[in-house]
């Protein structure tokens, strides 16, 4: 968890403007709410020496991500950036419920019509690596933490990958599925073989992990090892072929399917649920490869799994190596607010909510 530690205790460098793709309609108001805009006018109009002080939370144990993005956004779109005061915690950040990790002192309508963006930026990257820091942690419980892969490119439109790929770092992954998921943190995704390969090759495992081995020879040798349903059997054919050279078997079982052991061993049915990736299966592969002397070869699952399962495999300590993770980790469940707390300097918030200052805040120039 060192790395993780590290940067929660925001030991990396800030983001910059330059790192960022923005859609140049955003200076138009074509992604703010009307309201914002409509606003925006009338302070021009008759309150045009409003000095705002905007303060944004959320309400959860959390880790914060998207402060980057957000200041980046301000100083591309707002008007007269160089006058805004901006107090922030950082990317990668613990932060508590009701915290304040932003605030924002200018005029009004040279900022106030991008609320809504700010809000989203910080709700989308900030539940995207919570989610991934709630699992890594879930990776980590038995005592030695299993990596975790963000394989989220098939859970989202591909216009967010750089963003989600930033953000599951920020929250613990280990590596991104997609060079777009690595962008913003200067890396190259990762990945090995689909199920598509060794539909190529007709269902031959060892034909398709020739191949790759062939195409790819600096590449970590791991197999695919589902595809027809028959994960141990399929392990121990290619282990046998690539013996100390293969680094690893993934198991990507559906949901809906019965691995053809359980349908060899019945007499082990009827005390669990046996579909998909289940622990009794991956008791077994381990025994198997263990038991013709591949203790080298290591165990990579997806499919399916969260911070909940993963938890119980930990807890059971079943034999898995690395963990691939996908849509789980892209669930928004983390809502940012942005609420105007002071005007010239003197309370003025809505009822209900009031000025948090925070001494973890710290000055970001633009």
């Amino acid at each position: 968890m060192k790395e993780i530690e590290l940067k929660l205790k925001g030991e990396i460098k800030r983001l910059t403007n330059q790192t960022f793709k923005f859609d140049e309609r955003v200076k138009e108001g074509w992604f703010s709410a009307v309201y914002f805009l409509k606003t925006r006018e009338i302070a021009k109009k008759f309150k045009p020496d409003r000095m705002v002080t905007m303060q944004f939370f959320q309400k959860e144990h959390a880790v914060l991500c998207g402060t980057d993005e957000v200041i980046a956004l301000l100083h591309t779109f707002s008007d007269n950036p160089g006058n805004l005061e901006i107090h922030s915690l950082k990317d990668g950040d613990k932060i508590s419920p009701f915290e304040t990790v932003l605030t924002i002192k200018g005029y009004y309508q040279d900022f106030g019509y991008l609320e809504g963006m700010i809000d989203g930026i910080l709700a989308r990257r900030t539940s995207v690596a919570t989610n991934v820091y709630n699992v890594t942690k879930a990776a980590g419980i038995s005592g030695r933490q299993k990596p975790v892969i963000f394989m989220g490119d098939r859970d989202d439109h591909y216009t967010q990958q750089a963003g989600d790929g930033y953000a599951a770092f920020m929250g613990g992954s280990t590596a991104q599925a997609t060079h777009a998921m690595n962008e913003w943190w200067g890396k190259k995704g990762m990945g090995t073989m689909p199920h598509a390969l060794i539909q190529l090759f007709d269902g031959d495992i060892v034909s398709a992990t020739e191949a790759y081995q062939a195409t790819f020879p600096e590449d970590d040798l791991i197999a695919l090892v589902d595809y027809n349903n028959d994960v141990i059997t399929d392990s121990l054919k290619v282990a046998r072929v690539f013996g100390n050279k293969l680094k690893g078997v993934r198991v990507d079982t559906s949901r809906t399917l019965i691995d053809k052991y359980f349908l060899r061993n019945q007499h082990v049915l009827g005390t669990f649920d046996p579909r998909g990736v289940n622990a009794e299966l991956i008791f077994a592969l381990r025994k198997a490869l263990d038991a013709e002397g591949y203790q080298h070869v290591q165990i990579v699952v997806s499919g399916g799994f969260n911070e909940k399962r993963i938890t119980d495999f930990e807890k059971n300590e079943v034999p898995v190596d690395v963990y691939g993770v996908g849509g789980s980790l892209l669930k928004i469940g983390i809502g940012f607010t942005g609420d105007n707390v002071l005007i010239n300097g003197k309370d003025e918030a809505k009822a209900g909510r009031k000025y948090r200052p925070n001494p973890r805040l710290e000055k970001v120039e633009i």
